[in-house]
């Protein structure tokens, strides 16, 4: 029982969502990342990895770039806590430290310290 409550509190801290499965236009995309951060919230995360790519295709990361610009403004708006990109989801990174050092269990992800472009990990 202790193994199954130890995966359930890891399942609420951090839920990843791929916005970039079907290649969705931007306009697509930016509302699949409204919808799942209201469903984050709704089902008690804490945390969102988004997945949208960073522009292998060649289309230029348009979705990356977008969705990024989308979750700055949600974080001036004081909307959800921060936002972490993944070039910068390392533990040198101040921010990603600091979320390490109150969420011990996300030590495991296994985008950490990859320099993942492709992701941003959002704290609701």
């Amino acid at each position: 029982m202790a193994t199954m409550m130890g995966h359930e509190s890891e399942e609420r801290i951090i839920r990843t969502v791929n916005l970039k499965s079907d290649m969705p236009s931007v306009y697509e995309a930016l509302q699949r990342l409204e919808r799942e951060i209201g469903l984050a919230r709704q089902q008690k995360h804490s945390l969102l990895k988004v997945i949208h790519g960073y522009g292998s295709t060649g289309a230029g990361g348009d979705i990356r770039i977008a969705v990024q610009r989308r979750l700055h403004e949600l974080v001036e708006a004081g909307q959800i806590r921060g936002c972490i990109f993944g070039e910068n989801w390392s533990k040198t990174d101040d921010a990603t430290w600091r979320l390490l050092q109150a969420q011990s269990d996300l030590k495991s992800d296994p985008d950490l310290g990859r320099r993942n472009q492709g992701i941003t990990v959002v704290w609701l």
